[in-house]
């Protein structure tokens, strides 16, 4: 399914990244991602450091065909090859995945290609490299990513300013936290914990929608 440039601005709003180390007994990755995606999720990206790679892509191939029910953009985190293999909307690389290696040559045109930054510098790289959207972050640190440091709202805001394309936020971001992005000039919010750990992930993600909604309305 081809995206336009449009789409993945606003499907930026409300960003879902997995994490199935998470889950609760009786739940499994695809059934907490439908209630997530039925509560208003915009987008959702598979993130899994723990699996294999075979059971990677068996994971990974389920949510894609569950977001193409849904029309929600789907990219695979890191692996060019699995999201290529399983035909994702996209990939979602870091800052080391695109040196000395053409990702957009790769995985074509109509593809959505994500990169994450941490730096202005970073991040006008990531756009010249044929970024879709930019990652921001960590913003208020994480748990799920080691040596993440918070970032300065004032940095967040420096970085969307010099790029045409989406940025969103990352990290630590929640449901106290994230109107403090307010202003700061992102397109949205993604969020891991919050979501997939959250004792009704439906729900949390349905207020988190709301919130990032507000957040995105005062720019």
């Amino acid at each position: 399914m081809k995206f336009s440039k449009d789409d993945i601005r606003k499907a930026m709003l409300l960003y879902a990244v997995t994490d199935q180390s998470w889950l609760k007994q009786g739940q499994t990755l695809l059934s907490v991602c439908e209630e997530v995606l039925s509560n208003g999720a915009t987008f959702l990206q598979i993130r899994e450091k723990d699996l294999d790679a075979a059971s990677f892509e068996a994971e990974a191939a389920k949510l894609k065909e569950l977001c193409a029910r849904c029309n929600v953009p789907y990219v695979v985190n890191d692996s060019v090859e699995i999201a290529l293999a399983i035909e994702a909307d996209g990939v979602h690389v870091g800052q080391s995945d695109i040196k000395g290696r053409d990702i957009r040559s790769i995985i074509g045109a109509d593809k959505i290609l994500g990169i994450s930054a941490g730096t202005v510098e970073e991040a006008i790289n990531a756009e010249a490299a044929g970024a879709d959207y930019i990652g921001v972050g960590a913003v208020f640190g994480t748990g799920t990513k080691k040596n993440a440091r918070n970032m300065a709202i004032e940095r967040l805001k420096e970085i969307c300013r010099a790029v045409s394309i989406p940025v969103v936020a990352i990290g630590g971001i929640n449901a106290n936290n994230l109107m403090e992005l307010s202003h700061s000039g992102v397109d949205g919010v993604a969020v891991v914990s919050a979501i997939f750990a959250a004792d009704e992930p439906g729900k949390a993600t349905a207020q988190l929608l709301e919130l990032a909604k507000e957040m995105t309305a005062h720019g």
